[in-house]
């Protein structure tokens, strides 16, 4: 496993760009709120860190994570750097956990390839609700902050 001995949240503010003049979306899954809610709080507290106005942070909840490609195409309408789609998909009994992350993810590449401006992908899709935990302020760190982190990488290369 990449992140068995690593926490994910360590990062320098220094040493990202910052997040001063920029405005981002995120787009949160209410699917599993106990992760998801973890992963957003990761992601604001590290846009914020870098600069980033709290007004210039703007949340919008979708029902679940196949909901977050039509979320984040509504955010793109708006006038924001980039976005940051958050979910989690735990593995259950049966294939929707395949169709579920095979959707967002093929979603989240069309609207990369379609749009001028980021879309961070930033779902877990653990095995375990453990897992989930883990990476979302748990043991592993915060995946909602290396998103954060990304995103504002991502807005500085795209403003090259």
């Amino acid at each position: 496993m990449a992140t068995a001995h690593s926490n994910l949240s360590d990062f320098n503010p220094n040493e990202v760009p910052s997040g001063q003049n920029y405005k981002v979306a995120i787009v949160v899954s209410e699917w599993n709120s106990q992760i998801t809610e973890g992963l957003f709080l990761g992601a604001k507290e590290a846009l914020i860190a870098c600069g980033m106005q709290e007004e210039n942070i703007l949340r919008s909840n979708v029902p679940g994570s196949f909901e977050l490609v039509f979320g984040a195409k509504k955010a793109l309408t708006k006038a924001v750097d980039a976005v940051i789609v958050i979910g989690s998909v735990i593995q259950g009994e049966t294939k929707h956990f395949d169709f579920v992350c095979q959707g967002v993810t093929q979603g989240i590449v069309s609207l990369n390839l379609s749009s001028d401006r980021p879309v961070v992908f930033c779902v877990l899709t653990d095995n375990t609700l453990q897992q989930a935990i883990d990476r979302s302020g748990g043991q592993h760190g915060n995946k909602g902050v290396e998103a954060a982190i990304t995103a504002l990488k991502m807005i500085a290369l795209a403003k090259q």
